[in-house]
C-alpha cells in the first residue's frame, strides 16, 4: 500500500447507513455487436483499491474508467493518473477470476490477476494491456484442459487453489505449467469429502493458520454437508464440516442447495459466511463454537419469528449468483437482490445489537435486522464490492431477460414467374419432367428470441458522513 504523508495515519472507513449513501460516479458496460445484452457478472476491487476489474458476459473482462480522487488509496500520494477504460476479449466463457494479492497501480510488476476461462488453462494477465504472463494447466484423465469454477489465493499469496469437479488443484505462483491435485471426494480410506464442482473457496485472515473453506456445488445430503474446512498443512484431510445436522439437538437445520460463495470476517477469522442457490439469506458460522446450526441469517427482508427458516430463505427465483461483500474491518455486510435493492447488515454482535434480534424458535438462530436498505438499479445486481480504504461501495447490474416470444418463422418462396398460375402441381402434369419444375423453398428460423438487460451500469456509493466526498479517510495522527 502506498505510504502516509508525515504526521498522518490512515482510519478505517466509517459507513454512516443512518441515510441513503450519495451516487458519486457510474458508467454503463460497454456493448458488443455480438452480446447485445451485455453486463457485467461481479467486480473486485484491487487490494488497494486503485482499479476495478469486472467480470462481462460477452466474455470480457472491463476496467472502467474510474476518477483517481474516488479510488485512490490517499489522494496526496497516488503515484498513478486515471487512464482511459480497458476491455480484455477472452476466448471462452469467464468462470471466475482473482487479483494479485499485492496487485496494485503503483507497481506495473504486481499489477496482474488470475482468469479461468473455459476449455484453458489458468491465466495469470497482465491488468496494464490484458497479455499474458503465465498459465497454469488443469488436465483430466482424457487429457482435456478443465477451467476452475473458483480460485482463490492462500493468505500468504505464493500459491492459489482452484476448485473444480471431485477436486482441488494447487498451484505455486512462482512456478508455471501443473500443480498438485487434492482429492476431496470420499475415499475407502476415509468417507468424508465434498462431491461435485468446488464452487467456492475463500481462505481465512489468520495467516497462521493457514484455514480455508470450500464449498460444493452439489446439495448436501441429510447426514452430511457441502461445506468443509481443510487445512494447507493436512492437505485433502477435512479437518471439520460446517452446516452439517446434528439430529441429536431435534430438528434439522441443514441447507439443500448448492454453495455459492463463501467468505471469512476480514476482522474476525472465526467467522465464516456462506449464500446458498437460490436462497435469500447469508449464513454465518462460529467455527470455535458448534458448527451444525449457523450463529446468524441476514435476510435481505424482515421475517417474523414464527415464519420457518425454509420459508424465509428459498424465496429467490433466479440461479444467477448475487454475491455479498463484508467491509474492510468485518462490521458491515452487502448484499444486493433481483429487484436492483442493496441491503446492508452490521455484524457486530454485542448486547445492544442483540437487542433488536428476532430469534428462531426451533433452531436458535439470530437474525439481525438490516440497518439499511435502498433501490440502487433496475436490474438484479450481480455483486457489491466494498473499497479496501474509503467508505465507498461499488455495485454492478445486470441479468438476462427474455420476453417469452415464440421464435420468429420466415417463408420464403422463390419461383421462375410471379404469376399466380405458375403456382399448379406440375407432378400431375402430363409429360412432367423434373428439370422444369417449378421449385418451393421454405425456410425456418431456428433462432429464438434474444434476451435482453434492463441496467447493465456500475455505480459507485459514498457512505462518508461528510458533505465533502472528496475528503479521504486520513486524519491527523493524535
Amino acid at each position: 500500500l502506498p505510504e502516509t504523508a508525515p504526521g498522518m495515519a490512515w482510519v478505517p472507513p466509517l459507513y454512516d447507513c443512518s441515510k441513503d449513501p450519495a451516487l458519486i460516479w457510474d458508467c454503463t458496460v460497454p456493448q458488443d455487436d455480438t452480446v447485445s445484452y451485455n453486463f457485467a457478472r461481479s467486480a473486485k476491487w484491487c487490494p488497494d483499491g486503485s482499479a476495478v476489474l469486472a467480470q462481462c458476459e460477452d466474455r470480457t473482462f472491463f476496467m472502467p474508467d474510474i476518477p483517481a480522487k474516488y479510488c485512490a488509496s490517499f489522494e496526496a500520494s497516488a503515484p498513478y493518473s486515471a487512464t482511459h477504460a480497458r476491455v480484455f476479449k477472452q476466448q471462452g466463457p469467464i468462470l471466475d477470476f482473482a487479483w494479485y494479492p499485492s496487485a496494485t497501480r503503483g507497481n506495473p510488476a504486481a499489477f496482474c490477476f488470475l482468469a479461468s476461462v473455459r476449455e484453458c488453462p489458468v491465466k495469470l494477465l497482465d491488468a496494464n494491456d490484458g497479455r499474458l504472463r503465465a498459465s497454469y494447466r488443469i488436465v483430466d484423465h482424457r487429457e482435456r484442459q478443465i477451467a476452475p469454477h473458483s480460485i482463490a489465493f492462500n493468505a500468504t499469496g505464493d500459491k492459489f487453489y482452484c476448485g473444480f469437479e471431485d477436486a482441488i488443484e494447487v498451484f505455486d505462483v512462482q512456478r508455471p505449467g501443473e500443480g498438485t491435485r487434492l482429492h476431496v471426494t470420499p475415499s475407502k480410506k476415509s468417507k468424508d469429502g465434498l462431491k461435485g464442482i468446488i464452487s467456492a473457496l475463500a481462505f481465512s485472515a489468520d495467516v497462521d493458520s493457514g484455514v480455508y473453506a470450500a464449498g460444493s456445488l452439489s446439495p448436501s445430503a441429510p447426514s452430511t454437508s457441502n461445506i468443509a474446512l481443510f487445512s494447507e498443512a493436512t492437505g485433502e484431510v477435512p479437518m471439520m464440516f460446517v452446516g452439517a445436522e446434528n439430529l441429536s439437538h431435534g430438528a434439522p437445520s441443514g441447507i439443500r442447495a448448492g454453495v455459492m460463495q463463501l467468505m471469512f470476517n476480514p476482522a474476525r477469522p472465526y467467522l465464516l459466511y456462506a449464500s446458498f442457490r437460490r436462497h435469500e439469506a447469508i449464513y454465518a458460522w462460529d467455527l470455535r463454537s458448534d458448527v451444525s446450526n449457523p450463529v446468524h441469517v441476514y435476510t435481505r427482508r424482515t421475517v417474523d419469528a414464527s415464519s420457518s427458516m425454509a420459508a424465509a430463505t428459498n424465496s429467490v427465483s433466479t440461479n444467477q449468483k448475487l454475491k455479498f461483500d463484508l467491509d474492510v474491518t468485518g462490521k458491515v455486510l452487502g448484499v444486493g437482490d433481483q429487484l436492483g435493492n442493496i441491503t446492508l447488515f452490521g455484524t457486530t454482535s454485542d448486547e445492544s445489537a442483540a437487542a433488536s434480534f428476532s430469534v428462531e424458535s426451533e433452531a436458535r438462530i439470530a437474525r439481525p435486522i438490516p440497518i439499511l436498505k435502498y433501490a440502487a438499479h433496475e436490474d438484479a445486481i450481480g455483486s457489491v464490492s466494498f473499497h479496501p480504504l474509503r467508505p465507498v461501495l461499488l455495485s454492478v447490474s445486470g441479468s438476462r431477460h427474455f420476453d417469452g416470444s415464440p421464435p420468429a418463422t420466415h417463408t420464403s418462396l422463390s419461383s421462375s414467374s410471379d404469376s399466380d398460375s405458375d403456382d399448379q402441381d406440375y407432378r400431375t402434369t402430363e409429360g412432367y419432367n423434373p428439370t422444369n419444375q417449378k421449385t418451393k423453398v421454405v425456410r425456418i428460423c431456428r433462432k429464438g428470441p434474444q434476451p435482453s438487460t434492463h441496467d447493465s451500469s456500475a455505480k459507485l456509493w459514498n457512505f462518508d458522513s461528510r458533505v465533502d466526498t472528496s475528503r479521504s479517510t486520513i486524519d491527523p495522527a493524535s
